[in-house]
């Protein structure tokens, strides 16, 4: 495999937070120090259960979108672009007592992703506040 179909090895959760992003613009993660990569979780009124479920519909619906690791608190997932195929990683958090989802997304290559992964966090963040019960 290559770096286009190969996972990078900063995903996951480390000490109980999302890993940042690389100095790269093409990334952005809720729980990031960095001012250019800072992206405010998703948040939730109703059970984590039901705010998980709410999120893997959304996810389950979106073009391009395959859920790769799916736990209880955890959820991979890998956006391919239409054209050239290119793959972004998106991670979500879930954590209970904060209700908040923490998000991360980045491109798995180039420098530049010209706000795409803002873009998307923001279009499931519109569509999972359209879905609270």
């Amino acid at each position: 495999m290559n770096s286009l179909t190969s996972p990078p090895d900063n995903l996951g959760v480390t000490a109980g937070q999302l890993n940042p992003c690389p100095a790269s613009p093409n990334c952005v993660c809720s729980t990031d120090p960095s001012v250019s990569h800072q992206i405010t979780p998703l948040a939730f009124t109703d059970s984590s259960e039901q705010a998980r479920q709410r999120l893997v519909t959304i996810l389950e619906q979106y073009p391009g979108c395959q859920i790769v690791q799916s736990e209880e608190h955890y959820l991979q997932a890998e956006f391919r672009t239409r054209w050239l195929r290119f793959v972004d990683d998106v991670e979500f958090l879930i954590e209970p007592r904060q209700n908040v989802i923490q998000v991360r997304s980045a491109s798995r290559v180039g420098y530049s992703d010209l706000g795409t992964n803002r873009k998307r966090i923001e279009a499931i963040r519109q569509k999972f506040a359209q879905s609270t019960p």
